[in-house]
């Protein structure tokens, strides 16, 4: 048993706070090989200061680079490998997103985030359990570069593939500097995830292919596209007004559905995007100012 290992099973049965037990798992990953170091300045986005022997593959302006032994950023774990039942449906790495292709940075489908993070997720889990769902992941940290790429690609007017379904009403100019895309992202400092609540006991979508062709990810539940969701009252990644959590369109059940998601997530310390149902941040995060930029890789 890693060292980590060792420290995420005292933590769970001490139950330790989750700043204190987030501490105790986060200390043995910053001392398991870390391999550069960044320190970001106050005071808004981080200004990198990389030390003398840096770990610089992938590294970009306002990034920190430090990474451990497993090639993650300091302070951050896989998220499987501390809550291994919640569902990684991760979006990024597929064709089946806004761009229409796999996203710069992405190298392998898996959900990376902050220790705190971690054990916070770990914590809504058992809470969604006890109600009859397991949470599932669409996405959690983006290193800079996919957010640069998206930026590209909402600034090019004829990359519009994909409007059919994730913003049919939307015009693509209004995507900046409108309520969907920004140049800095809170999921490239790892503690924003974007989520949803599934029944147990929990399955991931079939994989979407060209074939399946594009449906409105506004259109009612049993004509979108059929993701394993409960009914939010759109898809993931819906660029639209219907997608505002407190929207007042949704029908009684959306409209639980999403509260559900909602109380869930708060108790553990989250804060809701009020644009998108399934965006959240935690509160207490560990680099309010520090944006990443190492890439996803496979173990």
């Amino acid at each position: 048993m890693r060292s980590w290992e060792r420290v995420f099973t005292y933590v769970m049965s001490a139950r330790l706070g989750p700043r204190a037990a987030a501490c105790a798992i986060a200390l043995p990953l910053a001392l398991s090989g870390v391999t550069g170091c960044a320190t970001s300045t106050s005071g808004g986005p981080s200004t990198a200061t990389v030390s003398s022997s840096p770990t610089t593959a992938g590294c970009a302006p306002q990034s920190s680079c430090a990474t451990n032994a497993e090639g993650l950023p300091v302070g951050f774990v896989r998220l499987a490998n501390v809550a291994p039942t919640i569902l990684q449906e991760m979006r990024y790495p597929t064709d089946h997103n806004f761009v229409g292709s796999p996203i710069e940075g992405y190298q392998a489908s898996d959900c990376w985030v902050t220790a705190q993070t971690a054990v916070a997720l770990k914590k809504a889990q058992e809470q969604a359990n006890a109600k009859g769902y397991t949470l599932k992941m669409y996405d959690c940290y983006r290193p800079q570069r996919a957010v640069s790429e998206f930026m590209r690609w909402a600034a090019d007017p004829n990359a519009t593939t994909m409007k059919d379904e994730f913003y049919p009403r939307v015009a693509k100019n209004e995507l900046i500097p409108g309520d969907y895309i920004a140049e800095k992202s809170g999921h490239s400092r790892g503690s924003t995830v974007d989520l949803t609540l599934v029944p147990l006991p929990g399955a991931t979508s079939a994989a979407w292919t060209p074939a399946d062709g594009l449906v409105d990810c506004a259109l009612p539940a049993a004509e979108r596209f059929p993701d394993t969701s409960i009914d939010m009252g759109t898809g993931f990644d819906c660029f639209d007004v219907e997608s505002h959590t407190a929207n007042p369109n949704l029908t009684p059940a959306q409209r639980a559905n999403r509260d559900a998601l909602v109380g869930i997530m708060t108790a553990q310390g989250f804060k809701n995007l009020r644009t998108e149902w399934w965006h959240y941040t935690l509160k207490d995060e560990p680099f309010p100012d520090t944006y990443f930029d190492v890439p996803i890789t496979a173990r």
